[in-house]
């Protein structure tokens, strides 16, 4: 059994209209989903195999943290896409710079963003303190470095030709993302 902490302004996004998506999960993963939404907790509870509860777990995580559960529901056919984020509230030490480095990660119209991704292949949300990510293992490694770069204020210019070159590396890769 897992328990799994969703923000208020999540919860309805997890059950979807009409219980669509927590039915969705459930069907997906033979698990029951029980959520109460007083306390924003969701429980999942296995069925018949314990891995689907786990990817159902990790689809849960990443609909909390921001992303559209039509792009997460994918995770349930790929075995191989996982889901990772970044907690950057640990990298500032108050809400303006937490402000400031999300400002970085996300960059001016949402162009750093974007080149991440299309460099990467990896789907990108940023939410409240987060960055999260869902892709293949390979990806996901470059696309956290490009983040720690941000992060560490190594100029957005520096960061696009590190993905550059590293995108030759895992473009030969036969995951179907180029």
């Amino acid at each position: 059994m897992t328990h799994i902490k969703v923000p208020q302004d999540r919860i309805g996004v997890i059950i979807g209209p009409g219980g669509d998506t927590k039915k969705t999960i459930e069907e997906k993963s033979e698990a029951t989903i029980d959520i109460d939404s007083e306390s924003g907790m969701v429980e999942v509870i296995p069925g018949e195999d314990p891995v689907k509860a786990m990817r159902a777990a990790d689809v849960i995580h990443a609909i909390a943290r921001g992303f559209n559960p039509e792009k997460v529901l994918d995770m349930f056919d790929d075995e191989m896409l996982i889901f990772d984020f970044i907690d950057i509230s640990q990298f500032a030490g108050t809400q303006k710079e937490l402000k400031r480095l999300k400002g970085r990660i996300i960059g001016k119209d949402g162009k750093a963003r974007a080149t991440i991704e299309t460099l990467t292949g990896v789907k990108i949300s940023i939410y409240g303190k987060t960055v999260s990510m869902i892709g293949y293992p390979e990806q996901i490694q470059v696309a956290r470095s490009a983040f720690d770069m941000l992060i560490k204020g190594v100029d957005h210019g520096s960061v696009f030709s590190f993905l550059e070159k590293k995108r030759r590396d895992i473009q030969h890769l036969e995951y179907g993302f180029y």
